[in-house]
């Protein structure tokens, strides 16, 4: 992960933070493994999980999360 993206995964995870939800992403090391290097993003209250479980766990991208935690209306 170069340095431009950790920024950007920082940026995205401190968002995440001030609207409620926690970033969290797939701890896998074998870059074969379906979810490596995943994301889900989860409501910190409830801890419901709000984007990255279907159709397996840590499914979403960070332009997804971005996506939804920027875009959202």
């Amino acid at each position: 992960m170069s340095e431009d993206e950790k920024v950007r995964e920082n940026r995205i995870r401190r968002a995440a933070e001030r609207q409620g939800m926690q970033l969290q992403k797939s701890r896998r090391r074998d870059p074969r493994a379906i979810d490596f290097g995943g994301y889900m993003l989860v409501d910190a209250s409830s801890n419901t999980l709000i984007l990255g479980g279907s159709p397996y766990a840590y499914s979403a991208s960070l332009d997804e999360v971005e996506t939804y935690l920027f875009d959202r209306k």
